[in-house]
């Protein structure tokens, strides 16, 4: 491969004025659905739910503080696989610092991680005095936000983690940590099995039952796994059906946070290809088929789980994990912790990390080696 081939860019977020005036423009048009007497939860989000998130969008939501907070960071882009791979790249000001990778889901974006990035990297300036500081490498999913959409399918998790593993080793890190949140729970272990040489742990907020037919499991997964090209023409065309179809997996995140990641799926026009992912991982093959769980790795893997999120207890009674596990709980936070307990996520990542470094140097050979 050529350097230009390899080469990491720069990037800056500029959003351009008319893009926004368009978005605006178009939810001043809006038609609404007639929505019949006696409709409960069980039909879908509540038109009422809906139109009170449109008319903040549209008169009170303001994307340039969200945009400004992106570009307060280093971020970069670059090529890997025919991809284009867009990521924050922020250094610690501690020499001893844990490189970490922080990877999203659908409907997420890198957004979600904004409120963990001081307390991470500079743990000490927010008044936690122990703990490892981490250097951090945060992606946007491929075919979401600013890494896509992705110019072909078959970006499953499998294919995502090599790929990350690449960003890794073009950004210098050769020993590194790795944490995921709804599909990045999917791929960190993904990244734990590719690269387990150059990965020290696997942390997760969710762990899933997988098999076949699993993904097909949420109305959502049926949907997204079975037509995801069909749905997407509507989410592509309709802002508001695509804060509609968001909004309704979103409950308990706080608006303005639900409409930056639905206002980055409309400005980069990834609506389809970010929920593509699903489709993805339900055609991987045997025997390197579906996701499974963290069961068949090396490395160490630790489990926090938030209030109201996935029961990941019950999931690894039924599949205990054969090698080193940390399993904590939390009695609040919610399915997108970084955002809705930012604190208790940081703490579990610097302990889970902590006991990963631990073992590490109590083991025989050469030490942990992180930063290149």
């Amino acid at each position: 491969m050529t350097a230009e081939g390899t080469a990491v860019r720069p990037f800056r977020i500029e959003v351009p004025d008319s893009e926004l005036a368009e978005l605006r423009d178009r939810l001043d048009r809006v038609r609404w659905e007639p929505e019949p007497r006696g409709a409960d939860a069980g039909y879908g989000i509540a038109q009422e739910v809906v139109r009170d998130l449109v008319t903040r969008w549209r008169e009170r939501y303001d994307w340039r503080p969200w945009e400004a907070r992106l570009n307060a960071y280093p971020q970069f882009v670059t090529t890997i696989d025919s991809a284009t791979m867009h990521f924050l790249d922020i250094r610690s000001p501690q020499p001893d610092a844990v490189p970490l990778l922080l990877g999203h889901g659908w409907p997420g974006s890198v957004t979600e991680y904004l409120d963990v990035i001081g307390p991470l990297t500079e743990p000490r300036a927010h008044g936690v005095d122990s703990g490892p500081a981490f250097d951090l490498v945060i992606p946007s999913l491929p075919g979401s936000g600013w890494s896509g959409p992705t110019p072909d399918v078959g970006w499953n998790p499998r294919r995502i983690a090599r790929a990350w593993s690449e960003l890794m080793r073009r950004r210098g890190y050769r020993r590194y940590g790795v944490a995921g949140n709804d599909w990045g729970s999917f791929i960190a272990p993904e990244l734990g099995r590719a690269a387990p040489e150059e990965v020290i742990g696997v942390h997760v907020t969710q762990v899933f039952p997988a098999g076949p037919g699993e993904i097909h499991a949420s109305p959502y997964g049926h949907v997204h796994a079975g037509a995801p090209h069909t749905v997407a023409y509507a989410l592509t065309d309709s802002p508001v059906g695509l804060l509609a179809w968001t909004a309704q997996c979103m409950t308990g995140l706080d608006p303005d946070a639900l409409l930056t990641h639905v206002t980055i799926q409309w400005v980069t026009g990834t609506a389809g290809s970010a929920l593509r992912i699903y489709a993805e991982e339900d055609r991987q093959q045997p025997p390197n088929g579906p996701t499974t769980l963290p069961v068949e790795l090396a490395v160490p893997v630790g489990v926090a789980q938030f209030a109201g999120d996935w029961p990941s207890d019950r999931v690894l009674a039924d599949f205990p994990h054969p090698g080193p596990l940390s399993f904590r709980g939390y009695d609040r936070g919610g399915h997108y912790a970084a955002r809705q307990a930012p604190d208790l996520l940081a703490a579990d990542l610097r302990a889970f990390f902590t006991e990963c470094l631990g073992a590490q140097r109590r083991a025989p050979g050469p030490g942990p080696g992180l930063r290149g």
